[in-house]
């Protein structure tokens, strides 16, 4: 549990970059022609429906705190109508003991359940027998593969023999039964890793920027119980410009807007640059680490603040933000 422990810490977050989402423009109308209770949240993601374009984003899982963790959360978007990520499934494929931590269906029937599996993985022998395991596991509905490159760097042992491994996922992908995701963990996603994981088969992009969790932090937190390559450590693609620059590059492709989401406004601006809908975790972590009603509450509010967004805009739904997309907003400088 010493990650979930040093993501509390201030010094896993950013020091000197942000998301960029604060210098996004975002319209306000004095007469907005829109009644704030009408205003419609629900969209489509993966082929499910939502009942707002947000996922709980990927977290924890392995040990028993992290399963009280996750079956909070999984109350919680259940409650509500939203996805779930769960945290990276590695250590339940090698630790079979451990897999009830991530088992949430029990409680979450009816949500978007996103499986979790380390990219590098890949490359040192994992394939389409791991990733079926991984979703069928605990039901998942689809499975994201997370690239986190710096993170492994800073890592103790960490994985950092990546060459060949698009070729590998090239291979991978096209079998699996479900939807794959390729995430990023909170460094950004690059317009050319975008256009290869659109050719490898990949359903949807998670940008995952930088300017929230900085996991090359969170691994020298865990490390050395400081921050010992700060310079480093703040490596990333702000989550605007990630969002900004892989819709241009790959208008067609779903994505998913995380890195930093922190207010129903984060969301909004996000949702306008092009994400389909936006992930949000460590605002969750401590009120998941208290009750499934207090992670719920978190995300009521988070909800009432997209839904004013959208209102004081002149939005009546997130369909109606789709149009805007043909012209991304601009991040001012």
């Amino acid at each position: 549990m010493h990650h979930i422990e040093a993501c509390l810490q201030p010094q896993s977050q950013y020091q000197t970059v942000t998301t960029g989402l604060d210098r996004v423009p975002w319209p306000y109308r004095a007469l907005p022609d829109v009644n704030l209770d009408e205003v419609e949240l629900a969209t489509t993601f993966l082929g499910r429906r939502l009942a707002a374009p947000v996922l709980i984003g990927a977290m924890t899982g392995g040990a028993e705190r992290a399963g009280t963790i996750n079956r909070n959360l999984a109350v919680a978007a259940q409650r509500l109508g939203l996805g779930m990520m769960l945290g990276s499934q590695r250590v339940m494929l090698e630790r079979p003991e451990v897999a009830g931590t991530f088992r949430v269906r029990d409680v979450a029937p009816d949500v978007l359940l996103v499986g979790n599996l380390g990219a590098a993985q890949f490359g040192l022998g994992y394939g389409v027998p791991e990733a079926l395991r991984a979703v069928r596991d605990v039901g998942a509905d689809a499975l994201a593969i997370h690239a986190n490159p710096l993170q492994e760097a800073m890592q103790a042992g960490g994985d950092t023999r990546w060459r060949g491994l698009l070729e590998r996922l090239s291979d991978v992908i096209p079998a699996l039964p479900f939807p794959a995701l390729l995430k990023e963990v909170g460094h950004g996603l690059d317009v050319t890793t975008a256009h290869a994981a659109a050719g490898a088969g990949f359903a949807a992009l998670d940008v995952a920027g930088a300017g929230g969790t900085s996991w090359a932090r969170v691994e020298q937190l865990v490390r050395h119980g400081g921050v010992r390559s700060p310079d480093l450590c703040e490596l990333g693609i702000p989550t605007a410009q990630a969002l900004r620059e892989v819709h241009a590059a790959l208008p067609g492709m779903p994505l998913v807007a995380s890195g930093g989401i922190r207010t129903g406004l984060d969301a909004a601006r996000a949702l306008a640059l092009g994400a389909q809908v936006v992930a949000v975790a460590r605002p969750l972590l401590e009120p998941a680490l208290d009750s499934a009603d207090a992670a719920e509450a978190w995300l009521s509010a988070f909800l009432r603040e997209l839904g004013v967004a959208l209102f004081v805009g002149g939005h009546g739904s997130v369909d109606d933000l789709r149009p805007a997309l043909e012209r991304p907003l601009s991040v001012s400088r």
